[in-house]
């Protein structure tokens, strides 16, 4: 394969993994696995998980679940919804996971983030909170120097 076939080749399959990332963002509260956003684009799950991995740095399962979280931020920010209500407004069908990946991801339980987040957000605008709360992966997490004495 030459160059010139092997890039565009790389385009093809980047707007492919667009499109699987785009129907996540779009469809996040729907019932989505692997194989059927695989499925949606023609390729395998294994080389789509691969795929993605390279080009997002997370697979389409954990990116599905930071959306899921980020819109379950927002949701328990309202205060209008129980944690069980949003679990499932946001496409978690266990309350347990759900539970689970978002305290890995924001650092806190829903129930503690819904009784803090109202107080902490008041006045701000939804725009500006949905920046200001994002969750940080731990990869992303600031690196710090450590501190000579």
């Amino acid at each position: 394969m030459t160059s010139k076939a092997s890039a565009e080749q790389n385009l093809r399959d980047l707007a492919l993994l667009r499109r699987v990332r785009d129907r996540i963002d779009r469809e996040y509260a729907q019932p989505l696995d692997v194989e059927a956003l695989a499925r949606g684009v023609n390729i395998s799950a294994g080389h789509l998980s691969r795929q993605f991995r390279l080009a997002y740095g997370e697979s389409p399962y954990g990116y599905l679940m930071t959306r899921r979280i980020e819109r379950a931020m927002a949701l328990l920010r309202r205060g209008d919804l129980s944690v069980t209500e949003v679990c499932f407004a946001v496409g978690c069908s266990s309350l347990g996971t759900f539970s689970t990946r978002f305290t890995e991801l924001v650092g806190v339980p829903p129930s503690t983030y819904r009784r803090e987040a109202a107080a902490a957000t008041e006045g701000i605008p939804s725009c500006v909170a949905k920046q200001v709360t994002r969750p940080i992966r731990n990869r992303e997490a600031p690196v710090t120097e450590p501190q000579l004495a």
